[in-house]
């Protein structure tokens, strides 16, 4: 009887341990899968989804007080600026206003975010001129703000379209960075610097 016992003790102690390596090899299996699912392949590792036709980047240098603004005007007379930041075409991705609101919190301290950008996105594009202004909208000092500006073209691949630096010094100081126009096939046929404003347009509304 204390032999069957013995065996029986035996038989149920191989079972739990048959059950916990079993359990065991599951849970590594488990976790092997999780993470052959996260990783990716060499050739997915940098592959960029344009979700963007053309990118408008207006600049201008590190840690300046100054606000600046962009203005778009699409071919259907449709201007795209901050109190209007998505006309289907195009879309205001960031809106800076120089210094104002330039904080990050990074683990619990409030960090300024050296960079003055503003970008427009063009998600699709139509055939005809579209007009890029910028605009004075905050000044703080006297000197004149350098403000970059560069438009690109992403598909199939990134071609510079255009680039030049402009200086605004005074509130209110809108001028116009460059037109474009596209033909048929989303290919910029033409450059063009004449003066276009496009406050008139939007009203006073950003003065």
């Amino acid at each position: 009887m204390r032999a069957r016992s013995r065996f029986y003790r035996g038989a149920a102690n191989n079972e739990a341990f048959t059950d916990l390596l079993f359990n065991a090899l599951l849970g590594f299996a488990f976790m092997f899968f999780v993470a052959f699912m996260l990783m990716a392949t060499p050739e997915q590792t940098g592959k960029v989804d344009n979700k963007a036709e053309f990118l408008i980047t207006v600049s201008w240098p590190d840690f300046h007080p100054d606000d600046i603004d962009v203005l778009v005007e699409d071919p259907s007379g449709e201007v795209l600026w901050f109190d209007n930041k998505d006309t289907g075409v195009m879309h205001l991705d960031r809106d800076d206003r120089g210094s104002f609101q330039d904080q990050l919190v990074i683990d619990g301290k409030k960090v300024s975010n050296p960079i003055n950008q503003e970008t427009v996105s063009l998600r699709a594009w139509i055939p005809g001129e579209y007009v890029v202004n910028i605009l004075h909208y905050k000044a703080n000092y006297i000197e004149a703000v350098p403000v970059s500006v560069k438009i690109e073209k992403l598909n199939p691949q990134v071609n510079l379209v255009y680039y030049g630096v402009h200086k605004l010094d005074r509130v209110g100081m809108e001028l116009t960075a460059t037109r474009f126009v596209l033909d048929g096939d989303g290919e910029a046929v033409e450059l063009s610097k004449l003066q276009k404003p496009l406050l008139r347009q939007i009203g006073d509304k950003t003065i």
